[in-house]
């Protein structure tokens, strides 16, 4: 049932969100009208409602809803990407995930709702100003009871836990790896997302020169389908390259010597 306090969406026909937090008596709906919260309070999500005449569905959001609506101050990682390294990481409750990178708090989500509610997020930005508007849209998602944020470089931050996998959403995350091996527990999921090539290799090299067994490297490309009365096709348009995604697990051996 819906209760008080809760962020929620009302759903047009056209598939159209409408963003509120639930509380009592009148709520101004930005761009519709007033919807009276007492009627949503104690209901089952997916009930509808009319507002000047018009039907809209009283939703509860779940991560993908929450990461497409976020307030996006930097480039993010999409639901495509960021349900892989949920996946790849093998994120669980009770999991402690280091994230490198925090920017707008997109991927922080998806990581949030994977280690609920007994795990950890530690999140590092470089970035002040990043830092509050990850800051600002997990706060919204209301899964920050198991997040800590801390403005500082991942390249020499200190923890005194182990953690059970760690994501680097940087420009240069080869040059972080040394400093995250010594955070990952045995047998710990590394993931780095990068944009360009270079920035690929360069981190598979640095990984193979450290203590990483399966590595792995690849981009996701996902084509909607258009399905029409008398015909279904794939769209004209895809959704394509957005980066590229590292993954790999840490072993106990020692370093390659450098010729």
């Amino acid at each position: 049932m819906m209760k008080e306090g809760e962020i929620l969406y009302l759903l047009d026909d056209k598939g159209r969100r409408y963003w509120f937090n639930l509380k009592k008596n009148m709520i101004k709906i930005e761009g519709l009208g007033i919807l009276d919260g007492n009627r949503i309070i104690g209901a089952e999500s997916g009930i509808s409602v009319e507002i000047a005449g018009k039907k809209f569905f009283v939703l509860r959001p779940g991560v993908p809803e929450l990461m497409e609506s976020i307030e996006r101050g930097t480039q993010v990682i999409i639901s495509k990407d960021a349900a892989y390294i949920v996946h790849f990481l093998n994120l669980k409750c009770g999991d402690v995930v280091v994230e490198a990178g925090a920017g707008s708090g997109c991927l922080t989500i998806a990581l949030l709702n994977a280690i609920q509610p007994y795990g950890k997020v530690i999140s590092f930005e470089l970035r002040q100003e990043f830092a509050q508007k990850a800051k600002k849209n997990v706060m919204r998602s209301q899964l920050e009871k198991n997040w800590e944020l801390r403005v500082e470089d991942i390249k020499t931050a200190n923890l005194e836990m182990p953690v059970d996998a760690v994501v680097l959403d940087m420009p240069d995350p080869w040059e972080a790896i040394d400093n995250v091996t010594k955070m990952l527990k045995g047998g710990g999921r590394f993931c780095a997302y990068v944009p360009n090539v270079n920035q690929l290799e360069n981190t598979v090299k640095q990984l193979r020169a450290e203590s990483y067994v399966e590595i792995r490297a690849f981009e996701n490309l996902q084509r909607p389908m258009e399905v029409h009365e008398g015909g279904t096709r794939p769209a004209f348009e895809m959704l394509g390259h957005t980066g590229y995604l590292i993954f790999a697990r840490k072993v106990f051996r020692e370093k390659p010597s450098v010729n």
